[in-house]
């Protein structure tokens, strides 16, 4: 049954954070509800919401108290009615939705590598010994240090335009984006180089976005449904399962990546001490229907491996 659809007189507010990229997938999701159903933008509201991960930017997120940061307002202003659906990068959710909000639509995944950045060197491989590193990611800091523990990591907080500028004033040396968030962009020129899953596994969810919406709201599911990309949700029904079972979030180090083939589903998983001292990875392959409970046996596996305090050693 076709839903009630939104006109210019009655919008669907789209929520989402005020960066450039948060925009972008904003749009990209107004623009792909405004195809699917043959309507002019302006049947569409974007509701800029700042978050408290938006305000604070001097401080690494493991002290302001992890990835709800980026989604707290947001959900609040959905379940107040204030806004209609939001937008979110998947990297940046929790994995569980706060009571009375649904997460089921997701857009066709982007590029899920990590872009290594910096004006004067090409590749991750060619940093010379002590060069100097910013990222906020305790991921991406664990990784290079596991890689390269001459390296010097400092912070490197804010949006894509921040951090670049950051990298602009000296601060360091070279920094890392998400590939995805550069195309959504525009500026895929701005990575010297992408990083292969083989040497640098994504964060879990990495390059998707995710549309939320309220549980009662039949209206909303109507519109999502028409949008979801069935092959991204199976991809991250296994990482998000994965990442749940070790209870992940900002201050744990955890890479995680599914792909499709046929009708099988290939995980790769890894867990780091925040120092980079030790990094335990794993894979397994499953039916499709079978990745959630996939993603779970993998994290118990790698969870028992590492033992208790492997997260806070």
């Amino acid at each position: 049954m076709t839903p009630m659809l939104p006109t210019p007189a009655s919008p669907l507010k789209i929520g989402t954070r005020g960066s450039p990229l948060a925009l972008a997938q904003a749009h990209e999701t107004r623009d792909r509800l405004a195809a699917a159903f043959d309507l002019p933008h302006q049947a569409f509201e974007i509701v800029v919401i700042k978050t408290t991960g938006d305000r604070v930017l001097d401080r690494p997120l493991k002290e302001l108290g992890g990835k709800g940061l980026f989604t707290k307002e947001i959900e609040e202003a959905m379940l107040d009615g204030d806004i209609d659906i939001a937008v979110h990068s998947m990297k940046d959710m929790p994995v569980d939705q706060p009571p009375g909000l649904v997460l089921e639509c997701y857009l066709p995944r982007e590029d899920v590598r990590d872009a290594f950045v910096s004006a004067s060197v090409a590749r991750l491989s060619d940093l010379a010994e002590g060069a100097v590193v910013g990222t906020s990611s305790l991921r991406r800091r664990a990784q290079l240090l596991n890689f390269r523990p001459d390296l010097q990591v400092v912070e490197f907080r804010g949006n894509v335009q921040t951090r670049l500028k950051k990298l602009e004033d000296g601060v360091a040396l070279a920094t890392f984006l998400a590939m995805a968030g550069l195309n959504r962009l525009g500026m895929a020129e701005v990575a010297a180089s992408a990083i292969e899953p083989e040497e640098m596994l994504p964060a879990v969810a990495q390059g998707a976005i995710g549309i939320e919406r309220r549980g009662d709201d039949t209206r909303a599911a109507g519109l999502l449904e028409a949008i979801h990309d069935i092959p991204t949700g199976q991809r991250l029904a296994a990482e998000r399962a994965f990442l749940a079972a070790l209870d992940g979030s900002c201050e744990t180090p955890i890479g995680g990546l599914a792909e499709l083939d046929g009708g099988m589903l290939r995980l790769r998983g890894e867990i780091l001490r925040p120092d980079g001292s030790e990094r335990l990875a794993d894979a397994a392959t499953a039916p499709i229907e079978d990745g959630a409970e996939m993603g779970r046996a993998l994290a118990e596996g790698l969870r028992a491996r590492g033992g208790a305090g492997f997260f806070t050693a």
